[in-house]
Protein backbone atom coordinates (compact mmCIF):
# COMPACT_ATOMS: atom_id res chain seq x y z
CA UNK A 1 0.00 0.00 0.00
CA UNK A 2 1.34 3.20 -1.02
CA UNK A 3 -0.37 6.26 0.79
CA UNK A 4 0.97 9.08 -0.83
CA UNK A 5 1.72 8.61 -4.64
CA UNK A 6 2.75 11.79 -6.69
CA UNK A 7 3.14 10.95 -10.51
CA UNK A 8 4.96 13.80 -12.32
CA UNK A 9 4.30 14.27 -15.91
CA UNK A 10 0.05 13.34 -16.18
CA UNK A 11 -0.35 11.05 -19.45
CA UNK A 12 -0.96 7.60 -20.50
CA UNK A 13 1.60 5.71 -18.73
CA UNK A 14 1.79 7.73 -15.55
CA UNK A 15 -2.45 7.92 -15.99
CA UNK A 16 -2.52 4.28 -16.32
CA UNK A 17 -0.48 3.83 -13.65
CA UNK A 18 -2.43 5.50 -11.60
CA UNK A 19 -6.10 3.99 -12.85
CA UNK A 20 -4.62 0.43 -12.37
CA UNK A 21 -2.99 1.05 -8.96
CA UNK A 22 -6.77 2.67 -7.75
CA UNK A 23 -8.47 0.06 -9.00
CA UNK A 24 -6.59 -2.80 -7.10
CA UNK A 25 -6.76 -0.22 -3.55
CA UNK A 26 -3.19 -0.26 -3.49
CA UNK A 27 -2.29 3.62 -3.15
CA UNK A 28 -4.63 5.98 -0.82
CA UNK A 29 -3.90 9.49 -2.60
CA UNK A 30 -2.26 9.90 -6.21
CA UNK A 31 -1.10 13.92 -6.25
CA UNK A 32 -0.62 14.95 -9.96
CA UNK A 33 2.12 17.50 -11.06
CA UNK A 34 4.02 18.83 -14.16
CA UNK A 35 4.26 21.61 -16.88
CA UNK A 36 0.47 21.01 -18.34
CA UNK A 37 -2.16 22.50 -16.37
CA UNK A 38 -4.86 21.32 -18.38
CA UNK A 39 -3.59 17.44 -18.57
CA UNK A 40 -3.37 17.95 -14.22
CA UNK A 41 -6.79 19.21 -14.36
CA UNK A 42 -8.47 16.92 -16.69
CA UNK A 43 -6.85 13.85 -15.14
CA UNK A 44 -8.35 15.02 -11.59
CA UNK A 45 -11.88 15.28 -13.70
CA UNK A 46 -11.18 12.18 -14.81
CA UNK A 47 -10.58 10.28 -11.25
CA UNK A 48 -7.14 9.30 -12.23
CA UNK A 49 -5.53 11.69 -9.55
CA UNK A 50 -7.02 12.69 -6.54
CA UNK A 51 -5.66 16.36 -6.53
CA UNK A 52 -2.99 18.23 -8.39
CA UNK A 53 -0.20 21.01 -7.98
CA UNK A 54 2.32 23.05 -10.37
CA UNK A 55 4.68 23.12 -7.61
CA UNK A 56 6.85 20.05 -6.85
CA UNK A 57 7.69 20.73 -3.96
CA UNK A 58 4.43 21.19 -2.85
CA UNK A 59 3.30 17.90 -4.67
CA UNK A 60 6.35 15.82 -3.03
CA UNK A 61 5.77 16.83 0.35
CA UNK A 62 4.78 13.56 2.71
CA UNK A 63 4.72 11.56 -0.31
CA UNK A 64 6.25 7.87 -0.02
CA UNK A 65 7.09 7.75 -3.59
CA UNK A 66 7.49 9.71 -6.81
CA UNK A 67 7.09 8.51 -10.10
CA UNK A 68 8.52 10.07 -12.82
CA UNK A 69 6.45 9.68 -15.85
CA UNK A 70 7.99 12.51 -18.25
CA UNK A 71 9.37 11.58 -21.70
CA UNK A 72 13.55 10.53 -21.48
CA UNK A 73 14.95 13.92 -21.71
CA UNK A 74 12.22 15.60 -19.60
CA UNK A 75 12.58 13.20 -16.74
CA UNK A 76 16.50 14.70 -16.34
CA UNK A 77 15.30 18.14 -15.73
CA UNK A 78 12.70 16.79 -13.59
CA UNK A 79 15.72 14.83 -11.21
CA UNK A 80 17.23 18.00 -11.39
CA UNK A 81 14.06 19.88 -9.79
CA UNK A 82 13.64 17.28 -7.40
CA UNK A 83 17.08 17.66 -5.69
CA UNK A 84 16.03 19.95 -3.21
CA UNK A 85 13.61 17.84 -2.41
CA UNK A 86 14.98 14.09 -1.78
CA UNK A 87 14.49 12.88 1.51
CA UNK A 88 16.20 9.43 2.12
CA UNK A 89 12.42 8.08 2.57
CA UNK A 90 11.35 9.01 -0.50
CA UNK A 91 11.29 6.40 -3.10
CA UNK A 92 11.58 8.02 -6.95
CA UNK A 93 11.11 5.75 -9.96
CA UNK A 94 10.69 6.28 -13.37
CA UNK A 95 9.67 5.40 -16.86
CA UNK A 96 11.67 6.18 -19.17
CA UNK A 97 12.31 4.12 -22.30
CA UNK A 98 16.62 4.89 -21.86
CA UNK A 99 17.99 4.38 -18.33
CA UNK A 100 21.43 4.68 -19.48
CA UNK A 101 21.12 8.74 -20.25
CA UNK A 102 19.13 9.04 -16.85
CA UNK A 103 21.56 7.32 -14.51
CA UNK A 104 24.35 9.54 -16.24
CA UNK A 105 22.08 12.49 -15.44
CA UNK A 106 21.31 11.18 -11.83
CA UNK A 107 24.74 10.80 -11.18
CA UNK A 108 25.91 14.43 -12.19
CA UNK A 109 22.99 16.04 -10.03
CA UNK A 110 23.25 14.42 -7.02
CA UNK A 111 27.06 13.17 -7.53
CA UNK A 112 25.82 9.46 -7.18
CA UNK A 113 22.53 8.15 -7.48
CA UNK A 114 20.78 8.32 -4.84
CA UNK A 115 19.89 4.76 -3.59
CA UNK A 116 16.00 5.19 -3.23
CA UNK A 117 16.07 6.01 -6.85
CA UNK A 118 14.99 2.77 -8.84
CA UNK A 119 14.93 3.21 -12.18
CA UNK A 120 12.78 1.08 -14.36
CA UNK A 121 10.50 1.00 -17.65
CA UNK A 122 7.18 -0.57 -18.76
CA UNK A 123 7.09 -2.34 -21.72
CA UNK A 124 3.93 -1.51 -22.45
CA UNK A 125 2.05 1.53 -24.07
CA UNK A 126 0.17 2.86 -27.27
CA UNK A 127 -0.02 5.02 -30.42
CA UNK A 128 -2.66 7.24 -27.90
CA UNK A 129 -1.22 9.97 -25.73
CA UNK A 130 -2.85 11.53 -22.69
CA UNK A 131 -4.37 11.25 -19.55
CA UNK A 132 -7.81 10.39 -21.21
CA UNK A 133 -6.22 7.28 -23.13
CA UNK A 134 -4.81 6.03 -19.64
CA UNK A 135 -6.76 2.88 -18.85
CA UNK A 136 -6.21 0.62 -15.83
CA UNK A 137 -5.30 -2.65 -17.53
CA UNK A 138 -2.44 -1.23 -19.64
CA UNK A 139 0.04 -3.14 -17.59
CA UNK A 140 -1.65 -6.44 -17.16
CA UNK A 141 0.46 -9.23 -18.63
CA UNK A 142 3.64 -7.09 -19.40
CA UNK A 143 6.85 -6.94 -18.31
CA UNK A 144 7.94 -4.08 -16.50
CA UNK A 145 11.94 -4.02 -16.37
CA UNK A 146 14.05 -2.25 -13.36
CA UNK A 147 17.95 -1.52 -14.03
CA UNK A 148 18.75 -0.88 -9.96
CA UNK A 149 21.95 0.04 -9.19
CA UNK A 150 24.75 -1.52 -6.90
CA UNK A 151 24.14 0.67 -4.43
CA UNK A 152 20.19 0.54 -4.87
CA UNK A 153 18.51 0.20 -1.34
CA UNK A 154 16.72 -3.05 -1.11
CA UNK A 155 13.65 -1.87 0.37
CA UNK A 156 13.11 0.74 -2.19
CA UNK A 157 13.61 -1.77 -4.58
CA UNK A 158 10.90 -4.06 -2.85
CA UNK A 159 8.35 -1.61 -3.10
CA UNK A 160 8.65 -0.62 -6.73
CA UNK A 161 8.42 -3.99 -7.81
CA UNK A 162 5.20 -4.54 -5.38
CA UNK A 163 3.49 -1.35 -7.25
CA UNK A 164 4.02 -2.53 -10.65
CA UNK A 165 3.37 -6.03 -10.14
CA UNK A 166 -0.67 -4.49 -8.57
CA UNK A 167 -0.97 -3.60 -11.88
CA UNK A 168 -0.45 -7.21 -13.14
CA UNK A 169 2.48 -6.81 -14.85
CA UNK A 170 5.54 -8.98 -14.66
CA UNK A 171 8.70 -7.25 -12.97
CA UNK A 172 12.40 -8.42 -14.09
CA UNK A 173 15.66 -7.27 -13.50
CA UNK A 174 18.36 -5.87 -15.91
CA UNK A 175 21.53 -4.27 -16.29
CA UNK A 176 21.68 -0.23 -17.45
CA UNK A 177 23.49 -0.79 -20.50
CA UNK A 178 21.63 -4.49 -21.51
CA UNK A 179 18.65 -2.69 -21.23
CA UNK A 180 19.24 0.42 -23.78
CA UNK A 181 20.89 -2.23 -26.30
CA UNK A 182 17.53 -4.64 -25.96
CA UNK A 183 15.26 -1.84 -26.33
CA UNK A 184 17.54 -0.24 -29.08
CA UNK A 185 16.85 -3.24 -31.49
CA UNK A 186 12.79 -4.13 -30.35
CA UNK A 187 11.76 -0.85 -29.84
CA UNK A 188 13.34 2.08 -31.10
CA UNK A 189 14.71 0.89 -34.05
CA UNK A 190 11.13 -0.24 -34.93
CA UNK A 191 9.80 2.87 -34.25
CA UNK A 192 12.58 4.88 -36.38
CA UNK A 193 11.76 2.61 -39.39
CA UNK A 194 8.07 2.98 -38.96
CA UNK A 195 8.19 6.74 -38.94
CA UNK A 196 10.88 6.84 -41.70
CA UNK A 197 8.86 4.42 -44.29
CA UNK A 198 5.53 7.11 -43.99
CA UNK A 199 7.69 9.86 -43.98
CA UNK A 200 9.45 8.83 -47.52
CA UNK A 201 6.13 7.28 -48.75
CA UNK A 202 4.34 10.26 -47.88
CA UNK A 203 7.19 12.49 -49.63
CA UNK A 204 6.80 10.63 -53.26
CA UNK A 205 4.97 11.40 -56.17
CA UNK A 206 2.54 8.61 -55.22
CA UNK A 207 1.62 9.44 -52.10
CA UNK A 208 -2.19 9.87 -52.35
CA UNK A 209 -2.54 7.01 -54.20
CA UNK A 210 -0.50 4.49 -51.38
CA UNK A 211 -2.08 5.80 -48.41
CA UNK A 212 -5.36 5.43 -50.06
CA UNK A 213 -4.77 1.11 -51.20
CA UNK A 214 -3.33 0.81 -48.09
CA UNK A 215 -3.64 -2.37 -46.85
CA UNK A 216 -3.95 -3.82 -43.47
CA UNK A 217 -0.26 -5.11 -43.07
CA UNK A 218 1.25 -1.48 -43.76
CA UNK A 219 -1.34 -0.28 -41.42
CA UNK A 220 -0.10 -2.44 -38.52
CA UNK A 221 3.44 -2.08 -39.31
CA UNK A 222 3.13 1.63 -39.43
CA UNK A 223 0.58 2.18 -36.38
CA UNK A 224 3.53 2.82 -34.09
CA UNK A 225 4.44 6.47 -36.63
CA UNK A 226 1.02 7.54 -35.04
CA UNK A 227 3.02 7.73 -31.37
CA UNK A 228 4.15 11.18 -29.63
CA UNK A 229 6.97 12.34 -31.98
CA UNK A 230 8.57 14.42 -29.31
CA UNK A 231 8.61 11.66 -27.02
CA UNK A 232 10.33 9.52 -29.76
CA UNK A 233 12.85 12.12 -30.76
CA UNK A 234 13.84 12.05 -27.24
CA UNK A 235 14.44 8.36 -26.84
CA UNK A 236 16.50 7.73 -29.69
CA UNK A 237 18.44 11.00 -29.02
CA UNK A 238 18.80 9.96 -25.51
CA UNK A 239 19.89 5.88 -26.44
CA UNK A 240 22.09 7.46 -30.18
CA UNK A 241 24.99 4.78 -29.77
CA UNK A 242 22.62 1.66 -29.23
CA UNK A 243 19.99 3.07 -31.65
CA UNK A 244 22.86 3.66 -34.39
CA UNK A 245 24.64 0.17 -33.75
CA UNK A 246 21.33 -1.23 -34.23
CA UNK A 247 20.55 0.52 -37.51
CA UNK A 248 23.74 -0.22 -38.85
CA UNK A 249 23.10 -4.06 -38.19
CA UNK A 250 19.88 -3.62 -39.87
CA UNK A 251 20.78 -1.88 -42.79
CA UNK A 252 24.00 -4.65 -43.50
CA UNK A 253 20.77 -7.19 -43.72
CA UNK A 254 18.43 -5.29 -45.73
CA UNK A 255 21.52 -4.75 -48.39
CA UNK A 256 22.10 -7.88 -48.68
CA UNK A 257 18.19 -8.95 -49.13
CA UNK A 258 18.20 -5.98 -52.15
CA UNK A 259 21.21 -7.62 -53.63
CA UNK A 260 19.11 -10.95 -53.51
CA UNK A 261 15.97 -9.54 -54.85
CA UNK A 262 18.05 -7.57 -57.55
CA UNK A 263 20.23 -10.76 -58.76
CA UNK A 264 16.67 -12.61 -58.02
CA UNK A 265 18.12 -15.18 -55.80
CA UNK A 266 14.96 -17.28 -55.07
CA UNK A 267 16.88 -19.08 -52.62
CA UNK A 268 18.44 -16.34 -50.98
CA UNK A 269 15.31 -14.30 -50.45
CA UNK A 270 13.07 -17.59 -49.30
CA UNK A 271 15.94 -18.53 -46.56
CA UNK A 272 15.53 -14.78 -45.25
CA UNK A 273 11.45 -15.05 -44.98
CA UNK A 274 11.74 -18.69 -43.38
CA UNK A 275 14.16 -17.57 -40.59
CA UNK A 276 11.94 -14.94 -40.02
CA UNK A 277 9.22 -17.14 -39.49
CA UNK A 278 10.78 -19.28 -37.51
CA UNK A 279 12.10 -16.64 -35.29
CA UNK A 280 9.32 -14.86 -34.85
CA UNK A 281 6.86 -17.93 -34.53
CA UNK A 282 9.81 -19.99 -31.93
CA UNK A 283 11.05 -17.31 -30.02
CA UNK A 284 8.80 -13.84 -29.89
CA UNK A 285 5.45 -16.20 -29.40
CA UNK A 286 7.42 -18.16 -26.58
CA UNK A 287 9.74 -16.57 -24.78
CA UNK A 288 7.97 -12.88 -24.89
CA UNK A 289 4.59 -14.73 -23.98
CA UNK A 290 3.41 -13.21 -20.56
CA UNK A 291 1.06 -15.44 -18.44
CA UNK A 292 -0.73 -16.35 -22.09
CA UNK A 293 -1.03 -12.67 -23.76
CA UNK A 294 1.33 -12.34 -26.29
CA UNK A 295 3.00 -8.92 -26.05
Amino acid sequence: MIDRLVIVGLGLIGGSLARALKKQGAVGEVVGTGRREASLIRGQELGVIDRWTLDLGEAVKDADMVVIAAPTLAAEKVLESLKPHMRPDLIVTDVASVKGSLVAAAERIFGEVPPQFVPGHPIAGSEQSGVEAAKDDLYVGHRVILTPLPNTDAKACEKVRTMWEATGAEVVDMDVAEHDVVLAATSHLPHVLAYGLVDALAQSGSAQAIFRFAAGGFRDFTRIASSDPVMWHDIVRANRNAVLESMDTFTEHLAELRKAIESDDSGAILATFERAKKARDEQFLTQYQVKGKGQ
